[in-house]
């Protein structure tokens, strides 16, 4: 008995399912391959970003050292900034002391002058031409004691003060029942005062 043959469209169908088959099996060994390929990656691709990490980890340590010498050098630059400014007012201190005793010095020799004018109005005559004179020598008297306070002397006006050694010359001690012990009853020289330093002593009488 003779077969029959299979139409020619039915051996192209099975021809296209073995294929399709054989394609869809794969070698395990190629899954391997690949997957390790995945995990190796490339070298010169590792080492270069080792490379990068290194380059990363020594700039921080660049950066940190830099910002430790700025805070050094700020603090440094502070310092001598406050010592200079510091030195400056000293300088310009010791300028105005020096200034205000040579400017004392010189006032002190006028300050004689303002005594004898003084003690003459004390003298004056009343009444007449001497009237007169005596006015003419009060003006006089007056604008030295205004230019005194212009340069920053002033007068003590002691009397009736508590005798302080510091800034007051006893010329005497006497007993007063007018006055506690210890009280300045009579000014014999007056004192000044020199901004708040004390250009002359006052001469003084004092109740014991």
């Amino acid at each position: 008995m003779k077969n029959k043959k299979e139409p020619k469209e039915n051996l192209e169908t099975r021809d296209e399912e073995v294929m399709s088959s054989e394609q869809e099996i794969t070698d395990p060994k190629d899954e391997t391959v690949q997957g390790d390929q995945d995990l190796s990656g490339d070298p010169q691709e590792i080492g270069e970003d080792l490379d990068l990490v290194d380059q990363l980890e020594d700039l921080k340590i660049s950066l940190e050292e830099m910002e430790a010498k700025t805070e050094e050098y700020l603090d440094g630059w502070q310092r001598s900034r406050a010592e200079f400014a510091n030195y400056k007012k000293r300088i310009l201190r010791e300028q105005a002391q020096i200034h205000q005793a040579a400017r004392g010095e010189v006032i002190k020799l006028y300050l004689d002058i303002a005594d004898d004018l003084e003690r003459a109005l004390e003298k004056k005559p009343a009444g007449g031409e001497g009237d007169i004179w005596a006015t003419g020598i009060e003006i006089i008297f007056q604008k030295l004691i205004s230019r005194f306070e212009a340069e920053g002397i002033r007068p003590m006006d002691a009397l009736g003060q508590e005798f302080d050694p510091n800034i007051h010359e006893a010329i005497m001690k006497e007993e007063s029942e007018e006055h506690e012990s210890g009280q300045i009853i009579e000014v014999m020289q007056e004192g000044y005062w020199i901004g708040d330093k004390v250009l002359r002593p006052a001469q003084v009488r004092v109740a014991a």
